[in-house]
């Protein structure tokens, strides 16, 4: 299983309108783009992949999950996405995860309290860190990989995960968007799991 975590600063925590998703919806493309790019393959999903959102363009932050085992009635479009997100926000969000369609979940909290219910090794990307292609990850383990929006990630949200055992890689020497640096990530997953 992979848990990938996206925090959208600007993202915002009411339904929105999906005629405007990087202007009114706070920049919600970006997050609906790095949903398709961890989710989808050519003609299929992937299954052992789950997606956290952060949307932290409101008061209080809400968390949103898609279940690529469970997730129905997603296309592979910024669109279809965003509809989900949109029908999530429309429930009534709790403490707890509520399913809002298929494999979508929402629930009230920020990054810090998705670590803390989560409990894993944080590998955080970033343009400065440690070449992916020489880590050894174990893929047969649950890994959590943690990446921000356009804006990156604050001191504090960086200070969050330095609280949780972490490591720091890169997928590449220079700033990517976050959905391509979703794929090059999975392709590096993929060609470990090939060698096993």
């Amino acid at each position: 299983m992979k848990s990938l975590i996206i925090i959208g600063h600007k993202a915002v925590t009411m339904p929105f309108s999906l005629n405007d998703l990087p202007g009114t919806a706070g920049r919600m493309d970006i997050l609906c783009r790095c949903v398709n790019a961890a989710l989808f393959l050519s003609h299929d999903l992937r299954r052992d992949v789950r997606v956290y959102l952060v949307l932290k363009g409101g008061s209080p932050s809400k968390l949103i999950r898609f279940d690529g085992a469970q997730v129905r009635y997603l296309s592979p479009d910024e669109r279809s996405a965003a509809s989900l997100v949109k029908k999530a926000l429309e429930k009534n969000a709790q403490d707890f995860w509520t399913e809002s369609t298929p494999g979508v979940s929402i629930r009230k909290g920020d990054f810090e309290d998705l670590l803390k219910e989560l409990n894993k090794k944080v590998i955080y990307l970033r343009e400065d860190g440690v070449d992916i292609r020489g880590k050894k990850f174990d893929v047969s383990e649950e890994l959590l990989f943690v990446l921000g929006d356009h804006e990156g990630l604050t001191g504090d949200e960086e200070k969050i995960i330095g609280g949780y055992e972490h490591e720091i890689v890169s997928v590449g020497p220079i700033s990517l968007h976050a959905d391509h640096c979703i794929i090059l990530l999975h392709n590096e997953m993929d060609r470990l799991e090939k060698r096993i």
